[in-house]
């Protein structure tokens, strides 16, 4: 032979032109990949239709997956450019809705871009950006709506504040300053109008209108009881037979100048001590003209709000029931218990609750007074903490503001809960100082941290330890999170800190991440391009693979982004491999394949053909067959199931057979001396005596050998047959698997039927259609099947409830809970009976007595989850 290599000359003439060639510039007839690559990519800049990309990208898959790739990418390109155009105009036609909706729904429109964004739409074009842009700007009007009808909630009681203030002063310093304050009320009702009035007005959220509304009606009322008192003071400064005002200080005022004594000092002409003054002396005495004008404050707002009611538009929290409140805590105290009753239920008319409890003030407040002593008076391990015990108080405290609305002050009260909240906020002030105490330590704490990190960083500027480095900075963030808390300001001064001192820390592993990326997906082009190569090398898999552990050890990363990386670095070699391996198995499994192999093949595809045909006695014979063929006893069966031939014809085709495919015969590897079948003791058992061996040979006096005695003596082991090649070997295996499985299913499901007649039999008294004893199996002998017969046959009779409890103690299930009680006393009786037998051996009888009793679906259920259990054992 020559030892010149086989060269396969080049053809005379080209080979015929691919018909899209001429479309893809050459890419077809380029020689090599990196050339057809290059021309696709020319061919793709001239932007060629989906049709023709879909063509060039069915025909150049299977020549080249690299030059593929562009095209794919392009029509996948393409295909997503269409799907972000059919989800733009989706979620455009849902933010033209949410524009035009009446009222506009602000909660909506902040979920529409959130919602778009996770849809994969493209917010950044138009027209998505314009509406996104829109929606944004009709939020933020309404959110700052929202925050004028607040601001100009707070202004109102501003307001209303001011106007009190100068009831406590000399009426013309208020006359002196009413030109100013009617001008300052009126802006605000200007203003109000305005809020009102906006375009936006409809879509502010439903609590703000009513806190407007409220504001509104309790200002006026204060400025019309404001205005109506000094109009009335003025006039009773230019005549002295007038009436005075309601206006304790500006009445006083009015009787100086009259030449009368004050108010008080009528009512005390001698001042006692203060003990006798509190015990003896009543308050000063209430003047007609006030309590007129409480009550006809209090009935206006009365009449309004029960007007409102009456039409069916007041509510709890309204106008009209703000307006009450509002008069009940500027003239409560001055009116009459008739008025106090009808406001009483005006107000549960209009769904407040509480109403007006001014009767049950006192026991309001005592009930305060004992919720603020409970605080600290907890039992023991039940205190509560300084946070708990500072919204309590806060709580307590609006409520007994609430219960002086309207009603007479209780100074005795008020002394006791004003002492409990004091005691109890002693509580809070020492969590407050506890609170600052770790305040500081956590700042402190961070601080040196901060510190520390950019040390830290100086020193391993030029370390090359970065997996050291990595596992440093991940500790320094598990300390800033520890570090114990802090006020929201304060962690607002010292992140940013933090986030510039783990910038600075963090450079040099972020910037040697992003050069190990890049090199990462050179070696992952390097991979795909090993993978399409048409012969796969090996050694070069091996030393990419180095590198990429190499460089994996080296340079940490992200754990998800690593194992996306190595995912896509490994595709297309295992891809290679496996199409090698599916290449090669077809080959090596027709030259490997013997006669025996091929016949338990066939038998195991019998098998698996029986396992789906569902015969149990098909599936059994299949099984038993392949058995056969596994110790190789299927010649004669096989040879019976052919056909007859011609001697001569046989001779000549076992002959051919034989040249054709000879058997291969394995030599032995090892083997025991005297363990060979057929061997002798005396033939090749034979050895030299050695240094301690015994003259008997290892027998005893009787002459038996010991080492044959005992757990040394085996059973004769059965024959096998030859071993199997891997594709055999694994059909068989799961052929049997297969095989049993489905046996396994084929005899739940026939224990299931078999029990669902005997229920059926049961429910219809007729013993004929109980089913066969085949089909109930080996635990129901003849006996114990004739006895069920018997017991359907004849009238229901008798009481089956102790022989359900032994039923289901024979079969280890749960009794339900109703008869929980009546199995622990057979229990019990079983223990004193020693010689009777036990429920595991008088279950069939016990069945019986269940069968022959009435019937009802509780005890029927009982019944069939007992048998359930007893026919499998």
């Amino acid at each position: 032979m020559s030892d010149a290599p086989e060269v396969s000359p080049a053809s005379a003439k080209n080979p015929e032109q691919h018909p899209l060639d001429v479309l893809t510039g050459g890419a077809f007839s380029a020689e090599t990949s990196g050339d057809r690559a290059a021309r696709i990519r020319d061919w793709l800049a001239t932007q060629p239709s989906v049709e023709q990309l879909q063509d060039v990208l069915k025909e150049l898959s299977a020549r080249d997956k690299g030059a593929a790739r562009a095209v794919r990418e392009r029509l996948d390109e393409i295909r997503r450019t269409k799907d972000q155009e059919k989800i733009a105009v989706e979620w455009a036609e849902k933010a033209q809705a949410l524009l035009v909706a009446s009222p506009f729904n602000a909660a909506d429109a902040i979920a529409w871009q959130r919602d778009a964004a996770k849809a994969g739409a493209p917010l950044s074009r138009e027209p998505l950006s314009q509406h996104k842009a829109q929606l944004a700007e009709r939020v933020k009007a309404i959110e700052e709506l929202q925050h004028r009808v607040q601001v100009q909630r707070e202004v109102a009681v501003l307001l209303a504040q001011r106007i009190e203030v100068l009831s406590t002063k000399p009426w013309r310093d208020a006359q002196a300053v009413l030109d100013n304050l009617r001008a300052d009320v009126a802006r605000w009702q200007e203003q109000a109008g305005e809020l009102t009035g906006d375009d936006n007005w409809a879509s502010v959220d439903g609590r703000f209108p009513p806190q407007l509304e409220a504001a509104s009606a309790q200002l006026i009322l204060v400025w019309d009881a404001f205005q109506s008192a000094l109009a009335l003071t003025e006039a009773a400064a230019a005549d002295e037979a007038a009436p005075l005002p309601t206006v304790p200080v500006w009445a006083d005022e009015l009787r100086v100048a009259r030449g009368l004594p004050p108010e008080a000092a009528a009512a005390e002409p001698s001042k006692p001590a203060p003990a006798a003054r509190s015990a003896a002396q009543p308050k000063a005495k209430t003047s007609p003209e006030q309590v007129a004008a409480a009550s006809s404050a209090l009935t206006q707002a009365l009449e309004q709000l029960q007007a409102e009611t009456a039409a069916g538009e007041s509510k709890a929290g309204s106008a009209a029931v703000q307006a009450v409140r509002a008069a009940i805590k500027a003239h409560g105290r001055l009116v009459d218990d008739a008025l106090v009753t009808k406001v009483h239920e005006a107000l549960l008319a209009a769904g407040e609750s509480e109403g007006w409890p001014r009767q049950n003030a006192d026991k309001l407040r005592e009930e305060l007074v004992a919720k603020a002593e409970a605080l600290l008076n907890r039992p023991e391990g039940q205190a509560l903490g300084g946070r708990k015990i500072q919204e309590s108080l806060r709580s307590l405290r609006e409520q007994w503001k609430l219960a002086d609305q309207g009603s007479s002050a209780n100074h005795a009260l008020w002394k006791k809960f004003d002492e409990a909240c004091n005691t109890a906020h002693k509580v809070v002030e020492s969590w407050h100082d506890k609170l600052r105490t770790e305040t500081t330590q956590s700042k402190a704490q961070r601080l040196a941290l901060i510190e520390e990190i950019k040390a830290w960083a100086a020193q391993q500027s030029a370390s090359e330890d970065l997996k050291g480095a990595a596992r440093a900075l991940r500790q320094f963030a598990e300390r800033w999170r520890e570090s114990g808390h802090i006020g929201e300001k304060l962690f607002a001064e010292l992140q940013p800190q933090f986030k510039q001192a783990m910038a600075l820390a963090e450079a040099p592993l972020h910037a040697a991440q992003k050069a190990s990326l890049q090199r990462r997906h050179a070696m992952i082009d390097e991979a795909t391009a090993l993978g399409a190569a048409p012969s796969l090398r090996i050694d070069a898999v091996k030393a990419l693979q180095q590198r990429w552990q190499a460089e994996a050890q080296a340079v940490p990363l992200d754990r998800k982004h690593e194992q996306k990386l190595w995912d896509a670095f490994r595709k297309p070699l295992d891809e290679a491999f496996n199409r090698k391996g599916t290449e090669r198995g077809p080959r090596a499994a027709a030259v490997a394949l013997s006669d025996h192999d091929r016949r338990v093949l066939e038998a195991s595809q019998a098998v698996e053909a029986a396992n789906t045909s569902g015969d149990v006695q098909q599936i059994r014979a299949a099984v038993e067959a392949l058995e056969q063929a596994l110790r190789g006893r299927a010649d004669a069966s096989v040879n019976a199931a052919q056909p007859a031939q011609e001697p001569a014809a046989a001779a000549a085709a076992s002959s051919e057979e034989s040249e054709a495919k000879p058997v291969p015969v394995r030599p032995v590897v090892a083997v025991r001396g005297d363990d060979r079948p057929g061997m002798k003791k005396e033939e090749g058992g034979a050895r030299a005596a050695r240094p301690g061996d015994r003259r008997d040979g290892g027998r005893g006096r009787d002459g038996r050998d010991s080492r044959d005695s005992g757990r040394f003596s085996r059973e004769p082991r059965e024959e096998r047959g030859p071993r199997l090649a891997d594709p055999a070997f694994r059909a068989q295996r799961e052929a049997m698997e297969h095989a049993q499985d489905a046996l396994r299913k084929l005899a739940a499901q026939a224990h299931g039927e078999a029990l669902t007649q005997l229920m059926a039999a049961w429910e219809s008294r007729d013993a004929a259609q109980m089913p066969a004893a085949q089909q109930l199996g080996g635990r129901v002998s003849a006996q114990v099947r004739s006895a069920w017969s018997q017991a359907l046959g004849q009238a229901p009779k008798g009481d089956a409830g102790e022989a359900l409890l032994r039923l289901e103690m024979a079969a280890d299930v749960p009794t339900p809970a109703e008869h929980l009680s009546a199995r622990r006393a057979l229990q019990l009786q079983l223990l004193t009976r020693r010689n009777d037998p036990a429920p595991q051996e008088t279950w069939g009888n016990d069945a019986a007595r269940v069968l022959a009793s009435p019937r009802d679906d509780a005890s029927a259920r009982r019944l069939q989850n007992v048998l359930k259990q007893l026919l499998r054992k």
